[in-house]
């Protein structure tokens, strides 16, 4: 039996496409002139912050996407205002650590036209330990460490709209509320798509409360719960018609492999780096916030529109 051929794909905008990929590396996309370099006056007694949320968030970009140390950091982010024609001053190493660790970090998106369909998915990205050819060929040590990011984003736009960072001893389940918490109270959202582990009575139950449609697959063994909630009801709806239809069209009917698209969106955030450089906790936090914001901003430009052609 001879294996079928994958399919082919063409570009439809390639023209766009690739001016969006050339401006992708223009240096002047994180540096607006019209931008708050300098934090306002906060009105308190004491010290004030010299530097804006703003300009912190610019040159942590420009960490990220070169994987440049603080020091580094600060002395390239000096030449390129300079080169720019700014009389800006530069944060120093120590102040971007201090801030770094408390920085809220802005995402940027433009938004759905419609109904706003949320995809869900998380990942591991390494903290420290041993490469992979050394964990493969030795075995991994006890010291790796790894942090867990739970990613929702758009499907219309690809961006992603809510983020949330734990450990890697938090489940997938758990963390689905707090990342449609995100999404503003007063935007509608018509689904939220998720592979398995989301099958939970808490993870029906918040997506309920929003008005939404789940795109859950049920368990293989599950069974129906009591209908004491609208997220229990729909839950059983969906396990009456994957046990009718069968998983595999149940799955084509609801639109489930859409979910795939945030997988991609996963890989190209570890295109960015496959380990952090931060060490604690909130730094890490920041660093992947930061990353995110990055890819927004790519996906903003433009991304590819694909049609199948065999």
């Amino acid at each position: 039996m001879t294996r079928p051929s994958p399919t082919r794909y063409r570009t439809l905008n390639w023209h766009a496409y690739n001016a969006a990929l050339r401006e992708r590396g223009s240096l002047t996309l994180w540096f607006d002139p019209e931008m708050t370099w300098e934090a306002a006056p906060t009105g308190r007694r004491g010290g004030q912050q010299a530097y804006s949320d703003e300009a912190i968030q610019a040159c942590l970009t420009i960490k990220v996407l070169f994987g440049l140390p603080l020091r580094q950091t600060a002395g390239f982010v000096a030449s390129l205002l300079r080169l720019a024609g700014l009389d800006w001053t530069v944060p120093d190493y120590s102040t971007l650590c201090r801030r770094q660790r408390t920085l809220a970090v802005r995402l940027p998106y433009r938004g759905s036209k419609g109904p706003l369909h949320l995809l869900v998915d998380s990942t591991g990205i390494k903290v420290r330990g041993e490469g992979e050819w050394h964990a493969r060929k030795h075995g991994g040590a006890r010291r790796r460490v790894w942090r867990k990011v739970h990613l929702g984003i758009d499907e219309a736009t690809m961006e992603v709209r809510a983020v949330e960072i734990t450990g890697s001893h938090v489940g997938d389940a758990p963390v689905l509320p707090d990342l449609i918490g995100q999404i503003p109270a007063d935007e509608q959202i018509g689904s939220v798509t998720a592979d398995g582990a989301y099958d939970t009575r808490r993870c029906h139950d918040a997506i309920a409360d929003r008005g939404a449609h789940a795109v859950i697959p049920p368990r293989r063994n599950a069974r129906p719960w009591k209908p004491d909630t609208a997220g229990a009801m729909a839950r059983n709806e969906a396990v009456r018609a994957s046990k009718y239809l069968g998983r595999s069209l149940w799955r084509r009917l609801t639109g489930y492999h859409r979910r795939s698209r945030v997988e991609t969106k996963m890989h190209c955030m570890k295109l960015l780096g496959q380990r952090l450089m931060a060490r604690d906790f909130e730094r890490q936090v920041a660093e992947l916030q930061v990353r995110i914001a990055v890819l927004n901003r790519y996906t903003a430009l433009g991304i590819p529109v694909t049609k199948p052609v065999g």
